[in-house]
């Protein structure tokens, strides 16, 4: 049980920092969506991976703390407060800028449309 969930905060993690160094927008909010999926993950983990325990009664070595479940569950509500916001500001970035890469720079056109562009200027 602790190797599989070793191997899903470690995939998830992987693949939100990968997302995050791409130059786009939708790719950034879906490695920081996949990033805080991961660090819940980890916060979960982090309580005891225990199954059947009651979750504070009972002896020292066979509780689960409630603590990390506690932390998890406020970390959903503002994680998704959050990419809901960062839908809003890339959409609306979109708009104003008809680009949506996340430095604002445009795109270098093609050689082809470099050509095309300065015959239909001549």
């Amino acid at each position: 049980m602790e190797l599989l969930f070793a191997i899903a905060i470690g995939a998830l993690t992987t693949s939100g920092v990968y997302l995050l160094l791409r130059a786009r927008t939708f790719p950034v909010v879906m490695g920081l969506t996949l990033l805080s999926y991961g660090v819940n993950l980890f916060l979960f983990a982090s309580g005891r991976l225990a199954t059947g325990q009651q979750p504070v009664i009972g002896t020292t070595a066979s509780y689960s703390d409630p603590l990390p479940q506690a932390l998890v569950l406020t970390a959903i509500v503002i994680g998704f407060a959050m990419t809901a916001f960062l839908v809003v500001l890339s959409l609306r970035n979109l708009a104003d800028n008809e680009n949506d890469h996340v430095d604002g720079r445009r795109e270098a056109t093609t050689a082809a449309s470099k050509v095309e562009q300065e015959v239909s200027s001549k």
